[in-house]
């Protein structure tokens, strides 16, 4: 049997920054050419975008690909409503930046959050009070095993809390190819959550518009969180635990400055950062591992050879 040779260096292609090589690397610009790839015969072994979602622990067998399709377009309007078709290899903050110079609104609170379009609707990004699904019109997607192309609509996607039909019973069995989102020519702000509203006033801004909403989200962000081309790392990824309100009201006596976000008249969301540094991990670092000094809902890669690696792929 042949051995296995491991060519392609996937190190650059992570924030994380993990060391990693792949047998097979095939860059998809166009739905067609992964439908012509599937024809071939050729198995998918793993699907990368923005690699902000996955950690290599060992070297990938067998053909990797990179969801590298473009596409910024505007397929719809009624009234002020737009319908914009992006293809699932876009970035995603460059398309929420596009969308607010085009006067197309309500990806603001969504900014800086890392990866590519296609991967957005896999665990229904949120932040700062907004979801992808608020959003949602469609999705265009390729099954891996037939190449035959598929529509689904927001109901078939099943969104939940960091959570789609692609995370669960149709795991790795599509390459999303382009994501369709519902926008407003008018803007419909939303200030209340996190240190928002506080981050405005700071910035001695007194009428927002839905760019300052952006750039007070990029600043929060980027106090908190680190760059991952200065150290490796996927952002904030941790879920907030959801549990009932009997329970939350039981642990409030044994801690008394719990905190707590009302979900419905029964439960309630504990924030995950508070819950990793009372259990001392904010700050800690084994190896070359921890959690980031200055947020607990980040893990990072701090090994010396993140600044040294070369940026250039296969």
């Amino acid at each position: 049997m042949k051995k296995a040779t491991f060519k392609h260096d996937l190190q650059a292609l992570t924030t994380f920054a993990v060391p990693a090589f792949a047998e097979r690397l095939e860059k998809i610009e166009t739905s067609a050419q992964l439908q012509t790839l599937i024809a071939s015969g050729e198995k998918i072994n793993l699907i990368l975008g923005g690699g902000s979602n996955i950690l290599f622990t060992h070297n990938p067998k067998g053909l990797v690909v990179q969801n590298l399709i473009k596409g910024r377009e505007l397929i719809r309007e009624s009234g002020d409503d737009v319908w914009l078709r992006f293809g699932g290899g876009e970035n995603w903050h460059e398309v929420v930046s596009w969308s607010l110079e085009n006067g197309y609104f309500g990806l603001e609170n969504l900014s800086l959050i890392p990866g590519t379009v296609g991967a957005a609707p896999i665990q229904n990004i949120g932040a700062y009070g907004v979801e992808l699904k608020d959003h949602f019109a469609w999705l265009e997607a390729v099954d891996l095993k037939t190449g035959d192309a598929h529509h689904f609509e927001s109901e078939a996607c099943q969104f939940g809390y960091r959570y789609s039909v692609f995370k669960g019973p149709l795991k790795g069995r599509y390459m999303i190819t382009h994501v369709v989102l519902k926008l407003s020519r008018q803007a419909r702000l939303k200030l209340e959550y996190g240190a928002i509203r506080t981050t405005l006033e700071e910035m001695q801004v007194e009428n927002p518009q839905a760019a300052d909403v952006s750039r007070a989200v990029i600043h929060i962000r980027q106090s908190k969180l680190p760059d991952p081309k200065e150290l490796g790392n996927a952002g904030s990824f941790f879920k907030n635990p959801q549990i009932l309100v009997d329970q939350y009201n039981s642990l409030r006596k044994t801690y008394p400055n719990m905190p707590a976000y009302p979900i419905d008249e029964k439960r309630v969301k504990v924030p995950a950062g508070w819950l990793i540094e009372k259990a001392g991990w904010k700050g800690k670092r084994i190896g070359n591992t921890g959690c980031h000094a200055r947020q607990s809902l980040v893990i990072v890669n701090s090994a010396s050879a993140w600044k040294e690696r070369s940026m250039s792929s296969d």
